[in-house]
């Protein structure tokens, strides 16, 4: 039986959604779970197949998206890191009365290199989902060492997301495949450059999978965007940069309201 796990905290009338990135689940917050809830009413939520998200087969980005939107607040935020952050897009380029402002972290439009477009190689994706049938748990592991690589407290931040990982289930090898299908052949450049809400791109200058040369061209592409980077952060710069981090959104909740 199918079961989305969601778990609602804090106070306000100023909703906020946050989407977790691919391997993972909800708890990869905690860090900043505590300064949000006093500013945001959070929704935590497991993508589905994901943490406790049980009972799913891989879904599209679309299915996906659908799926969260049902348990989702009628107005709110929506912040995805990595795979999240397509997620996030996807609702606000279907659903955009849902949607008071987009935040991706993390997260490109397009994952995979593309001419003129810096990104993961798709044979270096297509690798994971290769190594994922061989010995998947040491294939998240090793993703997961990459979203840390460079920072200042690279080694705690991929310990403390390996923990987050091996807290609950491990999601089947075909939900993790299809999260990895999604990165390897999405591309929503076009369509959210029509976007009109607001919409902020929090980036770490050191992330090896979502590379900071894509920041100028999105700045070009989406010029209503904006766009933050934060300097010795990394793929996940809610865990090494959470003052930062936090700082950034409750801005924008000021701006916007």
């Amino acid at each position: 039986m199918k079961s989305l796990w969601w778990q609602t905290v804090g106070t306000g009338n100023c909703h906020l959604v946050l989407l977790h990135g691919w391997g993972l689940n909800a708890e990869v917050w905690n860090t900043i779970r505590e300064e949000l809830a006093s500013h945001f009413t959070l929704h935590l939520v497991d993508l589905p197949g994901f943490g406790r998200s049980r009972g799913y087969q891989a879904l599209t980005l679309e299915a996906m998206a659908e799926e969260v939107l049902e348990r989702a607040p009628q107005n709110a935020i929506w912040l995805g890191w990595s795979l999240g952050g397509l997620v996030a897009s996807q609702i606000a380029l279907t659903h955009p009365t849902r949607v008071q402002a987009l935040v991706t972290v993390a997260s490109s439009p397009c994952f995979s290199a593309r001419e003129g477009w810096p990104g993961i190689k798709s044979e270096v994706l297509a690798g994971f989902q290769q190594q994922l049938s061989d010995d998947f748990q040491r294939t998240v592991e090793r993703f997961l060492a990459l979203q840390t690589m460079g920072t200042d407290t690279a080694r705690q931040d991929a310990r403390l997301l390996k923990s987050i990982v091996l807290s609950l289930p491990m999601p089947d090898v075909s939900v993790l495949n299809g999260g990895l299908e999604i990165l390897k052949t999405v591309d929503l450049r076009a369509p959210l450059a029509a976007l009109a809400m607001p919409h902020l791109r929090i980036y770490g200058y050191l992330d090896g999978l979502v590379p900071r040369k894509i920041v100028p061209l999105l700045d070009a592409l989406w010029p209503d965007s904006e766009s933050l980077v934060i300097p010795k952060a990394a793929h996940a710069p809610f865990v090494s940069h959470p003052a930062e981090f936090c700082a950034a959104l409750i801005a924008l909740r000021q701006r916007i309201e």
